[in-house]
């Protein structure tokens, strides 16, 4: 086995990660306490550098541009790293959430979010029709489709060779520390049609692949997955392009494994229950599906913007590395829903998300 990664690598890395906000945006300030004209208040739950206030650059001010074009003041904005931290809050009144697909799954289900009028988000057309028809539940839009992300794995190519099967049988690997990693692991068994709805034996042979390794990592913040390749201490990790291409950027020799089907998942905004008044809300829903806001946010955090008309300036390299507008590369992903998606679990047809994390929790993370 070679050598750890020379400590230049590292720095480079590092150096990198700071300059293209990899490691996260820092912390959003608060909101301030006037805005002009004011007529309403929005109270915001979103991940952090979804919707920035600031932070160590001007060019991520787009919240403040908000309050000063619409007249509306941003009185609380909450922001998270993980889903883990989203799902706790999301039980607060907020006006917007920004919500993966099982957080969304569970908002409708629990009647903690409302149906969207998509006649007054003039945006909406705009956004990709294969997102849209995502957040729609029983004929009713739930969500405005904002950013969205791919999964692929990486791997070393001086060290280990870029077959699948590898990635399941190392102990040098890292993967996404979420239950919908399930989902890849079911595509790496083979012998499903949907990754996401699965039988109780097709759940037992993805878990397989994953308890026969105990040694492999789980990550949550994707600095330590760089980190991992930097330092030379994995071999292989479950990832998104952008991380990849950062990793390239840097010197790493990482390639992608062929697969012939990945999984993504498409973060949307949505519109809280029981609101007084959905005057700013839908002020901002109408903002967020903009092109300059979605390619700002999408620049930002690393991910694809919705809005295909964001694939100009800053959205550019990120539109690139994803395949936005490319038909045949989004069909081979299986964009996340929450299990089971359409089979019906309480007929024993598939296995639900309880089920699914409760096999994830018994892997040694």
């Amino acid at each position: 086995m070679k050598a750890r990664r020379a400590p230049t690598t590292v720095v480079a890395v590092s150096a990198l990660l700071a300059t293209l906000g990899a490691a996260g945006p820092t912390p959003t300030p608060s909101p301030s306490p006037t805005a002009t004209q004011s007529d309403g208040t929005l109270r915001i739950l979103t991940y952090r550098g979804y919707a920035e206030y600031g932070g160590i650059s001007s060019r991520v001010n787009w919240v403040g541009s908000f309050e000063k074009e619409t007249g509306c003041r941003i009185a609380k904005l909450d922001t998270v790293q993980t889903a883990a931290e989203m799902e706790g809050l999301a039980e607060q009144p907020y006006d917007v959430i920004s919500a993966g697909p099982v957080l969304a799954a569970d908002l409708v289900a629990n009647k903690r979010v409302q149906p969207l009028d998509p006649a007054k988000i003039t945006g909406y057309e705009d956004i990709d029709e294969r997102f849209r028809d995502m957040s729609t539940v029983s004929g009713k839009v739930y969500g405005v489709p904002y950013l969205w992300g791919s999964h692929e794995f990486i791997y070393d190519s001086t060290r280990v060779k870029g077959n699948l099967d590898q990635v399941f049988e190392s102990g040098r690997v890292a993967l996404e520390d979420t239950p919908l990693t399930i989902a890849d692991a079911a595509l790496a068994a083979g012998s499903v049609d949907d990754p996401y709805e699965l039988t109780e034996e097709q759940l037992d042979r993805a878990m397989t692949l994953l308890e026969q390794r105990k040694d492999r990592s789980y990550w949550q913040n994707p600095i330590d997955l760089v980190q991992g390749f930097a330092t030379g201490s994995i071999d292989y990790a479950q990832t998104t392009p952008y991380y990849r291409l950062l990793l390239q950027q840097a010197g790493l020799p990482v390639k992608t494994v062929r697969t012939a089907e990945t999984t993504g998942w498409v973060d949307s905004w949505m519109l809280g229950a029981n609101l007084p008044d959905t005057t700013c809300a839908y002020r901002w829903l109408n903002w967020v599906t903009t092109p300059d806001a979605q390619r700002d946010a999408a620049a930002w955090v690393g991910m694809a913007p919705a809005n295909d008309e964001a694939c100009k300036g800053r959205g550019k390299v990120m539109c690139e590395v994803f395949g936005v507008g490319d038909d045949k590369r989004l069909d081979r992903i299986a964009f996340a829903v929450s299990p089971p998606g359409d089979c019906r679990a309480e007929e024993g047809e598939c296995t639900d998300y309880d089920a699914w994390k409760r096999r994830w929790e018994t892997l040694p993370h």
